[in-house]
């Protein structure tokens, strides 16, 4: 029989792919190495910009990076695939093209958990790239589920804080602003606040607790863990 093993489309950026391989290895109560889950990972840094292609206008295309990323991954003996980028997921379609193992996809996985959550009509704070915004990812699906999306009012700053986490990491400056932007949703009305930005996972664990959230990396890692153990 197979093992299974999920294939990581990584590097987007490096700091989130290892973040993703810390919550896969939270799944797990482990008494020695063979009790964890293995992973093939293909750590990318130099897939094209997503922010300087959907939303400056001027960047490469990463859709086929992507596939042939994914290519490698299967032929590497990759059951399934998994991307730590909410961004990246705008080019699911072109990486699912390019094989023929499924894409865990985190965005479509946490909509659903938002789903079971919360009644229809439910208000969704969304804390993420505007490049998210600009693909459409989250819209769509949650209103595909009933679910309303509600977005900060200063993309700017949520932009600002991304770049400060890629170049400089975790400092007071974006943990201010996502602290900022996730009161404001609340305030608005959100239920829920959906973490949808790999970097702001690395700073969520600073968030109040007003509302519930749900970060998309820890759904990816439990849909790795279940489909790795799938009997």
């Amino acid at each position: 029989m197979t093992r299974r093993v999920v294939g990581i489309l990584g590097g987007m950026g490096p700091e989130a792919t290892i973040l993703l391989q810390q919550r896969v290895l939270a799944t797990v109560q482990a008494r020695d190495d063979s009790d964890h889950l293995p992973l093939l990972i293909d750590m990318n840094p130099q897939v094209p910009s997503r922010i300087a292609h959907l939303i400056e206008g001027t960047g490469r295309d990463p859709g086929p990076v992507l596939a042939e990323m994914a290519r490698r991954l299967e032929q590497a003996g990759a059951t399934a695939l998994g991307m730590p980028c909410n961004t990246a997921h705008h080019y699911a379609p072109v990486i699912e093209a390019a094989v023929s193992i499924p894409l865990l996809n985190m965005v479509d996985l946490s909509v659903a958990e938002a789903a079971q959550r919360l009644e229809r009509g439910a208000c969704v704070g969304i804390l993420a790239s505007p490049a998210v915004r600009l693909a459409g990812l989250f819209d769509a699906a949650l209103e595909r589920a009933g679910l309303t999306p509600l977005w900060p009012g200063d993309e700017g700053r949520m932009l600002e804080a991304i770049r400060a986490i890629k170049a400089d990491g975790a400092t007071p400056a974006p943990r201010r602003i996502l602290a900022d932007a996730a009161a404001e949703l609340s305030d608005r009305g959100a239920e829920l606040l959906l973490v949808a930005c790999s970097e702001f996972s690395l700073i969520a664990g600073s968030l109040p607790d007003a509302v519930p959230i749900i970060d998309t990396v820890d759904v990816l890692a439990r849909a790795i863990h279940d489909h790795t153990l799938a009997k």
